[in-house]
């Protein structure tokens, strides 16, 4: 097992010496990606991919390091899936979009916002959506750093909002019920006008939230 200090986009997808390749990276991904979609991050390991590919966990190591590299691999190729629609001319609903087309990438791939929050990678398809961002923000006054920024903060925030949301289970009923209880004993009226707030349906509460975030920030 070779250990490198370059990303695995810099490195040959195969060795270069041995018999010749069997496996393509692209293989190997949609097999890591189908050991995750099914058993979670923590079945992800360089012997649970290669018998998702019906080979030894030894053969893997002539395309990819060990784990890391299918972790990169595996955040890459989801990236590859987000929604980019074209730039409209307004920034913050352009990047709530981004946001939206992430968020929708995570559902579908629930280990995902760990991995967005705990070891960011960015790869050929990240840089897509980095350059899509970069679009957006095309127009804005602020330099390189700020712009790089506003990705991280919008990768963060709907990895946040998806990890939130999936732990949330039953939680949000009960924090309603004792709400009602608190504004029913009629000694915290700030509570109860809270409450009368929060009875209607409220869909869209996520994008709303960082439409308002985004507008703070861009300002």
């Amino acid at each position: 097992m070779a250990d490198y200090d370059e990303p695995i986009w810099l490195r040959p997808e195969r060795a270069a010496t041995g018999r010749p390749a069997v496996r393509s990276r692209p293989e190997i991904t949609a097999a890591a990606l189908a050991v995750a979609d099914r058993g979670g991050l923590e079945t992800v390991s360089m012997r649970n991919v290669a018998a998702e590919l019906g080979t030894g966990g030894a053969s893997l190591y002539r395309y990819v390091s060990g784990r890391d590299d299918l972790l990169d691999l595996m955040v890459d190729a989801t990236a590859a899936d987000i929604a980019l629609p074209p730039p409209t001319g307004d920034p913050v609903a352009d990047l709530v979009a981004v946001a939206e087309g992430l968020y929708a990438v995570m559902a579908r791939h629930p280990w995902l916002p760990e991995l967005v929050l705990t070891r960011p990678s960015l790869g050929p398809n990240g840089i897509e959506v980095l350059d899509h961002v970069l679009a957006v923000l095309a127009d804005h006054p602020g330099d390189g750093r700020s712009k790089l920024e506003v990705f991280a903060l919008l990768n963060a925030v709907t990895a946040t909002f998806a990890l939130n949301e999936r732990a949330a289970g039953t939680r949000p009923a009960h924090a309603a019920a004792y709400l009602a209880h608190v504004a029913a004993e009629g000694d915290r009226p700030r509570i109860a006008a809270l409450l009368g707030d929060l009875t209607t349906s409220d869909d869209d509460h996520r994008p709303r939230a960082l439409a308002k975030l985004l507008s703070g920030l861009l300002a």
